[in-house]
């Protein structure tokens, strides 16, 4: 694409999974790839597997950092580190806090950073890698829903707000991914995600078609738009049907 070649390209949360994903076909499509994780050892190696620069640490707090490393220019930002966080409402006050720190808030920190500059000069795109459940639920993960409805919101106000001035905005809402988040899932994760997991390699795909086509909603799992579109036009039927699905998982031990 020749919106990448040459791109300044950074991904959070790049340790592994999707992030790690992104960061290969980046790379392979041209970019120049800063890769971000509090594992700094997992980085490092990626980093040298693609060409990439590793920057260590905390995904609120690496922009400056990141931009420096690519000779001071941001040209995409994926925001895709983010925490499992399974757990009801009487999940530890510590719990929601965290879901929320990081699956919200680094999203917020890293647009209050980017876009001076990106408004500036009339151009910047941010990707935002949210979930299915931050269009839907998640039986069994209250912070994790919650949160990730809260990045599908930040991202749709990022993008009604700034797309005539040049900022293009990429909500990432995939199902079950093969990766460590789906493994801390649980049993939930077993019945409602794994039995139609798709590999990250396959998020990076859907991400590319959505940039292609210029798209907000990327959706590595079609059917989500059918989901999407059954719970805006009956949401009680719908949440009958989560309902139902609940207890199902009830009924297997949870």
């Amino acid at each position: 694409m020749s919106a990448v070649q040459g791109a300044g390209v950074v991904v959070t949360g790049a340790g592994g999974g999707i992030g790690a994903a992104l960061a290969r076909r980046f790379a392979a499509e041209g970019a120049r790839v800063v890769v971000n994780d509090l594992d700094e050892a997992r980085i490092k190696a990626l980093a040298e597997e693609i060409g990439a620069v590793a920057v260590a640490g905390d995904a609120s707090r690496i922009v400056d950092a990141a931009r420096d490393a690519l000779d001071g220019t941001v040209d995409i930002y994926c925001a895709n580190a983010g925490l499992a966080s399974p757990g009801d409402v009487f999940a530890d006050e510590e719990v929601w806090a965290a879901a929320w720190d990081v699956n919200v808030m680094a999203h917020v920190r890293a647009a209050r950073t980017l876009l001076p500059d990106w408004l500036e000069r009339g151009s910047g795109r941010f990707v935002s890698t949210a979930s299915a459940a931050g269009l839907l639920t998640m039986i069994g993960a209250a912070p994790y829903s919650v949160t990730k409805h809260g990045v599908v919101a930040f991202a749709e106000w990022l993008s009604l707000t700034y797309r005539h001035r040049g900022i293009k905005v990429h909500a990432i809402c995939p199902q079950g991914v093969r990766t460590d988040m789906l493994t801390a899932a649980g049993s939930a994760g077993e019945l409602v995600l794994a039995p139609s997991a798709i590999e990250p390699e396959a998020v990076a795909d859907a991400l590319f078609d959505a940039m292609a086509e210029d798209r907000f909603l990327v959706l590595p799992h079609p059917e989500v738009a059918g989901y999407y579109r059954a719970r805006g036009k009956d949401t009680d039927q719908w949440l009958g049907s989560m309902n139902h699905l609940q207890r199902k998982w009830e009924e297997t031990g949870a």
